[in-house]
Parts: structure tokens; C-alpha cells; sequence
């Protein structure tokens, strides 16, 4: 759960809320259970290809990725990786249906020598034996699987910190990786392509004490934008709250040209999902409320329309058109109150008007994963603290 010529947008401030004037609140519809497919601990998400849904997520200390139907019949089942351990924490499709998988690996011998920390990162909580030290999870890794569930190509690149990838982007000139990395005195966030070729190019941080980098767009004319959140000056831009949530352009060249900060007074902003057209979801912690942030943005990052909803904080979104979170009230435009956190799907036209809301179980914790695909549709994951579910949405 992603500069030089900047400017600061203070979201609170500076963005008008959507006016709302719909004559009849809308019903909201139950999503459909497809299966379950895990425990949270071995989950980190799913993606689709073709008629088939990947799950992937680390289990018995391996990365692993596997294919279900729409029934939650298993297709293949693959370990990633030989390594003593390994976790795969973000994956995305390209236009092939080839599966890319990112997360990271231990340091081979003999490349960069492990640097202890007291405080590894692991957001996912995935399952590290003791036996290995998890300091050596210091190379970031990528995966290539086929939709048949072959093993196309295994690629690492050695680091000097542990790190924990968050987020990927794949289109035909290559992919690129984002997450968080380790630091002496906390964490920064960081950036890495990798070319049709396979080779990485080198790493470029954001921050370094209190940054992250949680979701990552790849753009046709080869820019990249970074979401995420920080709690410190980057490239000349300062803290307007405690922490911000922070939009980044990257050029070709890997060069930052553009900061844009979000930020809420005495409180705390985390971008932590981007879609292809920009439309952002997070969180806002501010005055002892939680709530889910959904803006949509044009490419030069200007806000087009933005909501908050109560929630339980962490929110994701696909397409321009849903986002999807852990509802803890009342929602004006719905006939919508709930008396315990339910998930919430909703959706929305171009103008960004609520036009429909589909709801999850009780009991659900979590929201892992929001995709749209022409097979399924729209595809959502959940974790109760039990199990991972897979829900679509019923016929309207």
C-alpha cells in the first residue's frame, strides 16, 4: 500500500469537493464471493490474466505465485525462487498476459556485504524463518511468468539495505519497481527501471529518513509518476503537515522535475494507490479521525475533483472509475450507514459523481487488491483475520 519545477497543493485548501445534488440516494449492492484464497500472512495480492487470476504472496519463507479460475480451481502453482527465502509482494500484467512479479531476495555471495537493522522492513509481515536473517533480503528481484505459469526469467539487483517493494508498472519499453528502503536512521523511498532487456538501471531514492514510495505509473511518453508519503524537505519542498502525501514526476532520464504535496493541517496524508489515469486514493489521519482520501488528477497534476470518506485509512483505486476501502459512516450520496467497518466498493462517472457502491462481508480487515479486467470485471480482495477472499460484482 508511489521536482524542480514544483508546486504545492495543499488538498485541503485548495481543491473544491465534488457538488453532489442527486435527487435519490443510491442503494448499495453486495459483491459476490468468488473464493478464498489464502491467509493474510501468505497474500499479498492477486492480478488478472486472461481467464485466470494470479494470486502471489510469500508462504513457508518462499515467494510463490499461483492460478486459479473464476470457480477457485488451482491451473499451476510455482515457487519463484531457490533462495533460503524470498517474499513477492506486488505484481502486474502486460499486454501479453505475462505476469511480472516483484520482490526481493537475499544478497548473493560475494556482492554487498549485509548490513544489519534492528527494525527490518516487513509491511506484509511475510514469513521469515529464523534461521535467516532477514537483512540479507537486500536485492530487489523481478519475476517474469507466463499465463501457462512458466518461469520466463528471474532478475535481481543488489542493494546495501534491506528494502520492500510496494508497487510495479509494466508496459512495452520495460517496467518499474517502487518501494521502501531501509536507512541508519529510518527509511526512504525509491524508484528502479528495468529495460526490454532486462537490465536495471540505477536506483533512485526519495528522501532518506522518513519518505515511502507506494504506487507507480508508467506514462507513453516514458515519464513516471511516484506516490507515496514524507515527512521531510524533498527537493526543496518542506512538510506543510506531519506528514504529506507526495506526487512525484520522474523524467526519461530518471530526474525528478516535479514534487506536488497533499497535506492535512496537524495531521497525516498517504497516497498509497495510483491508477494509470491518475486517480489516487490514501489516507487522512487528522483531529482523531481516519478517513479515505480519492482525488483524480490530470497528468500535470492538477486536482479535478476529490472526496473523504470515514474509514478505517488504507484505500485503493483502479481505472478512474472505483475506489474501494474499509467504510466506517455514513455517506451522503448512499443509503449507507454502517455499525461495524464494511468494505465499500464505489464507483464513479467521469465528472467523478458516485453513480453506484457495492458492499463486502463484515468481519473483513483489509482491502489487498482492486482490478478491472474484460473477463471478471471488476475484481476485489479483502482480509479477515482468518482468510483472503475474492469478490466481482453482481449484474446490475
Amino acid at each position: 500500500m508511489k521536482r524542480f519545477v514544483a508546486f504545492v497543493v495543499l488538498i485541503s485548501l485548495a481543491i473544491t469537493p465534488v457538488s453532489h445534488a442527486a435527487p435519490k440516494k443510491i442503494s448499495v449492492k453486495q459483491m459476490q464471493l468468488l473464493t478464498t484464497v489464502g491467509t493474510p500472512d501468505e497474500v499479498s495480492g492477486a492480478v488478472v490474466s486472461g481467464k485466470s487470476i494470479i494470486v502471489f504472496g510469500t508462504k513457508l519463507a518462499k515467494a510463490y505465485a499461483r492460478a486459479i479460475d473464476v470457480t477457485g480451481k488451482e491451473l499451476w502453482n510455482l515457487s519463484l525462487d531457490q533462495s533460503p527465502a524470498s517474499i513477492a509482494t506486488t505484481a502486474a500484467v502486460d499486454s501479453a498476459g505475462d505476469i511480472w512479479l516483484a520482490g526481493a531476495t537475499p544478497l548473493a555471495t560475494g556482492l554487498v556485504a549485509p548490513t544489519p537493522t534492528p527494525t527490518p522492513l516487513n509491511p506484509d509481515s511475510a514469513a521469515i524463518p529464523p534461521s535467516v536473517f532477514v537483512g540479507n533480503l537486500q536485492a530487489i528481484t523481478i519475476w517474469k511468468v507466463s499465463p501457462v505459469g512458466a518461469l520466463i526469467s528471474t532478475t535481481s539487483m543488489p542493494t546495501s539495505s534491506v528494502l520492500f517493494p510496494t508497487a510495479i508498472s509494466v508496459d512495452k519499453n520495460g517496467v518499474s519497481v517502487v518501494g521502501i528502503i531501509a536507512k541508519e536512521k529510518g527509511n526512504a523511498g525509491f524508484l528502479v527501471n528495468v529495460d526490454s532487456a532486462g537490465l536495471f538501471t540505477k536506483l533512485l531514492q526519495f528522501g532518506s529518513v522518513s519518505t515511502t514510495a507506494d504506487a507507480v505509473v508508467r506514462h507513453p511518453d516514458g515519464t513516471i509518476t511516484v506516490a507515496g508519503s514524507s515527512s521531510e524537505t524533498l527537493v526543496g519542498k518542506k512538510v506543510a503537515g506531519i506528514t504529506d502525501g507526495i506526487l512525484v514526476k520522474v523524467s526519461k532520464a530518471l530526474k525528478i522535475t516535479s514534487v506536488v504535496r497533499s497535506s492535512v493541517s496537524k495531521g497525516k496524508r498517504i497516497w498509497g494507490s495510483a491508477s494509470s489515469s491518475l486517480l489516487l486514493a490514501g489516507e487522512v489521519v487528522a483531529a482523531g479521525k481516519t478517513e479515505s482520501a480519492v482525488t483524480k488528477f490530470s497528468l500535470a497534476f492538477a486536482p479535478t475533483w476529490t472526496y473523504r470518506f470515514a474509514s478505517t485509512g488504507p484505500t485503493l483505486s483502479a481505472s478512474s472509475t472505483h475506489a474501494f476501502f474499509i467504510s466506517t459512516g455514513a455517506i451522503t450520496q448512499l443509503n449507507w450507514s454502517p455499525k461495524s467497518p464494511t468494505p465499500l466498493l464505489l464507483s464513479f462517472d467521469s465528472k467523478g459523481v458516485i453513480t453506484g457502491a457495492d458492499s463486502g462481508p463484515l468481519g473483513q480487515k483489509e482491502v489487498l487488491g482492486l482490478l478491472i479486467s474484460k473477463e471478471f470485471g471488476v475484481v476485489a480482495l479483502t482480509s479477515s483475520a482468518e482468510s483472503v477472499s475474492i469478490f466481482t460484482l453482481l449484474p446490475r
